[in-house]
């Protein structure tokens, strides 16, 4: 990249960030109460609602992991990709709106761990202490992946340190989330996944129309894959794909149910009329951005070569898409702010992840843990001050687990979402639809759901290997699985729920 295509990159990037800052500060001042930094007092209109909630859903992985892996092993890794989509509708039909109904009948409750408590009325608190420890943990991880992400974007755009470009975008993502709060980081998820959107689908019409001329196939040929094998989505790496790879794949659906950062915007809707809006903007959404998705890695193999990423001396397979747009912008068509602004979507998925991220565990530790549980009297204006001070402690931590730069940004998500899946999706999903569920069977769901997780992905049980990498399935599935038939064994061994908390279901279930 020349030295002045470089700069109007830079300025692209110098314009978005400053937006995105701006926009934080505009929204600090709003900001009176924990109700109001959470979740914008429940005030959230159809749109703004459905794109944010979809933009902090897909993050980075989804202009990099995604795109990525389907680069180097072919569409049998779109499976992910159907799997995500499924759950994306299952969540925006089933889950969105009797969530939002029993939050608000459950006491009020801001975020996810207060309303496990409220709705089960816990008065031990400890449904709001596990959860609240669930998402510190998995969240620390997943905040990781975003910022792991922003780093390898600037240090492959701009042959900035990763490091160096790592401290840069965290330190970007903390002031606005740190000074807006919800509707700070609402606000710009709209923004950031418009400009997602505009990018997946431009980006591959264009590469497209380079690469048609000499045919796909014949291109695709030419990078070292049978183009058969590799536009099979029965094939993966040239063989034929594995059930469990399939059901692996198909598996990341069931996280919806279980993600807090996804789950606060649905209680934070304004109205059911809103909420009917959210439903078909975000799943259109979801749709073209996951198709689009995909197609760059097909198109993206042929669009680079004779490069082949991955390859010795070459950059990360998962920078499918930088190259593409550096290619396009700059070395076709010389249009360097273009690329600048196209690039942002990139560092908009980091970011409107990254934010979500930082201030759902902003919540659970000052709403859940410190005024739920160790300081009931706190007033508001300790709750405010105390969480910003955690926005910047999770941050400067999902900092140092970002430090690595050969850490594997699909590595991370993987396991933070299967996290969060297993260890409250089974809960939400009974806790809405089946009145006998209790604070038992609650409890012993959201712990063997986390816990299986961390054993089957870290514990080594046979000759030094992981039960992932022993099965090669995702612990996503054994672990909701597990969680789900615990929550009903448990329920049934145990003392029904009280007759208050039958009655709060009922009432919500009639609408």
């Amino acid at each position: 990249m020349t030295g002045s295509t470089l700069v109007w990159v830079l300025i692209a990037f110098g314009v978005y960030l400053a937006g995105m800052i701006i926009i934080g500060a505009v929204f600090m001042k709003e900001n009176n109460s924990s109700e109001d930094y959470f979740l914008g007092g429940r005030n959230l209109n159809g749109f703004v609602a459905a794109l944010s909630a979809q933009a902090s859903d897909m993050s980075g992985w989804l202009l990099m992991g995604l795109p990525g892996s389907i680069y180097a092993l072919g569409t049998g890794q779109a499976w992910i990709g159907i799997g995500l989509f499924l759950g994306t509708v299952a969540n925006w039909l089933f889950i969105s709106g009797r969530l939002r109904k029993y939050t608000i009948r459950a006491n009020n409750s801001l975020t996810l761990p207060e309303y496990f408590k409220n709705r089960f009325h816990d008065e031990k608190q400890i449904l709001l202490g596990i959860s609240s420890v669930v998402i510190v943990i998995f969240f620390l991880v997943y905040t990781a992946s975003a910022l792991a992400s922003g780093g390898k974007l600037f240090n492959s755009m701009f042959g900035i340190d990763y490091h160096v470009a790592l401290t840069f975008g965290a330190v970007v993502i903390l002031l606005y989330t740190f000074m807006g709060g919800f509707l700070a980081v609402c606000t710009t998820d709209f923004i950031q996944g418009t400009l997602m959107l505009i990018a997946l689908l431009v980006i591959p019409v264009i590469a497209w129309i380079g690469v048609s001329g000499e045919g796909l196939s014949n291109v695709l040929s030419q990078t070292g894959v049978d183009p058969v094998s590799f536009t099979n989505i029965m094939q993966e790496n040239g063989a034929p794909i594995t059930a469990v790879s399939i059901i692996s794949s198909l598996g990341w659906g069931l996280g919806y149910f279980g993600m807090p950062h996804i789950l606060v915007r649905f209680m934070a809707i304004k109205d059911d009329k809103e909420l009917k809006k959210s439903r078909v903007v975000g799943i259109v959404w979801v749709f073209f951005s996951l198709l689009f998705a995909c197609i760059i890695g097909v198109v993206g193999r042929a669009y680079l070569a004779p490069v082949i990423l991955g390859s010795e001396g070459e950059v990360s397979t998962e920078n499918v898409f930088i190259e593409m747009i550096k290619k396009m912008f700059t070395e076709h068509y010389a249009l360097p702010f273009l690329a600048g602004i196209f690039l942002c979507a990139i560092l908009a998925a980091i970011m409107s992840t990254a934010d979500s991220q930082l201030l759902v565990t902003a919540s659970a530790v000052a709403e859940d843990l410190y005024k739920g549980i160790f300081k009931k009297d706190a007033n508001e204006k300790d709750v405010l001050k105390l969480s910003r001070v955690v926005v910047v402690a999770v941050a400067v931590a999902a900092f140092v687990i970002a430090w690595d730069p050969n850490s594997s940004v699909m590595a991370l998500v993987s396991d933070a979402w299967a996290g969060f899946g297993a260890a409250f999706g089974p809960l939400v999903l009974l806790s809405l639809f089946w009145r006998r569920t209790n604070l038992q069977g609650a409890v012993a769901g959201i712990s063997s759901g986390a816990l299986l997780v961390i054993l089957w992905d870290y514990i080594p049980v046979s000759a030094g290997q992981t039960l992932s990498a022993v099965t090669g399935l995702y612990s996503l599935v054994p672990g909701f699985i597990v969680s789900f038939i615990l929550i009903i064994v448990v329920s049934l061994l145990t003392k029904a729920p009280s007759d208050v908390i039958l009655t709060e279901f009922d009432e919500v279930a009639k609408g």
